[in-house]
């Protein structure tokens, strides 16, 4: 799978990814740094991309406003919690196909996951 890595998702979140075979392209990379979450979910939308993100405000995006998009991982993840978030996405990351984070919402948190589809007009 391939997927666009937010600004504010910590390096070795992006190693666990890249370790398991997935292709990565952090948002600096294609220059969007500093672009709002919008363009960055618009942005990985047209590249069938999915957003990876420790950002909230893709939720209000995805279900209130209801853009587009191509599979969004939220990943609730603090410091001191780092090894069990990072063993929740390895799981998910082994345990479902492309198809499944398509349209889907997952949110990552310690020892758990949820997933939530997400319609877009």
């Amino acid at each position: 799978m391939k997927f666009l890595i937010d600004q504010d998702v910590y390096q070795l979140t992006i190693e666990v990814i890249k370790d398991l075979g997935h292709a990565v392209i952090p948002v600096k990379d294609v220059g969007l740094s500093t672009a709002a979450d919008e363009t960055i979910l618009t942005y990985a939308f047209s590249h069938k991309l999915i957003l990876v993100t420790r950002d909230n405000d893709y939720g209000a995006l995805v279900f209130l406003m209801h853009k587009k998009h191509h599979g969004v991982i939220f990943l609730k993840i603090e410091p001191q919690y780092i090894d069990i978030v990072h063993d929740e996405l390895k799981r998910v990351l082994r345990k479902y196909s492309k198809e499944k984070f398509a349209n889907s919402f997952i949110v990552i948190e310690i020892a758990r996951h949820r997933i939530r589809m997400a319609k877009y007009s």
